[in-house]
């Protein structure tokens, strides 16, 4: 009798044990791509501000142009950016200052959704961080964008400098 009482327990806890692993697990909210189109809402004649620069991402021609002016050095750069079909952002410029002249290179930005919330990270291996949350949260890095060419004086007066004959 006792080994039939083990069997019919072994039996249920089997059939719990089944029927656990039928129910979904909770899954991590759907991640996506956005889209070119999306990423160029996000970026078009806007200014990305920095903590001692700025860059702004122009709209016919997506001309783009940045500016740092660190403690002693200053520097400029021209070029164009672009959106890409796998969520990227990338910038094409060529940095100079008076004392050097760079060549043109990409910096990439992958983006993703998450939850509705869009996340953002530098390629190739930066970490996600959140870049534009709905609502809007005081650490998204997007609140650091203004519309339209709001640092356009300030890219004219470091050009000028870097450019001066002394």
């Amino acid at each position: 009798m006792s080994l039939l009482v083990i069997c019919g327990q072994l039996a249920v806890s089997g059939a719990a044990h089944a029927a656990d692993e039928k129910k979904p697990k909770p899954v991590d909210a759907a991640v996506t791509t956005p889209t070119p189109f999306e990423l160029q809402r996000l970026y078009t004649d806007r200014t990305w501000l920095w903590k001692d620069g700025a860059a702004y991402f122009g709209k016919t021609g997506r001309p783009l142009r940045a500016w740092t002016s660190g403690q002693d050095s200053a520097s400029v750069a021209e070029g164009r950016w672009l959106a890409t079909k796998d969520g990227k952002m990338c910038m094409d410029l060529a940095w100079r200052s008076k004392s050097y002249k760079g060549k043109q290179q990409r910096t990439c930005y992958s983006h993703r959704i998450k939850g509705g919330n869009i996340e953002q990270r530098k390629d190739p291996d930066g970490e996600w961080y959140s870049f534009k949350r709905t609502p809007e949260d005081r650490s998204d890095e997007y609140r650091k964008f203004e519309p339209g060419d709001t640092k356009a004086a300030q890219f004219g007066e470091t050009r000028k400098l870097i450019d001066s004959k002394n």
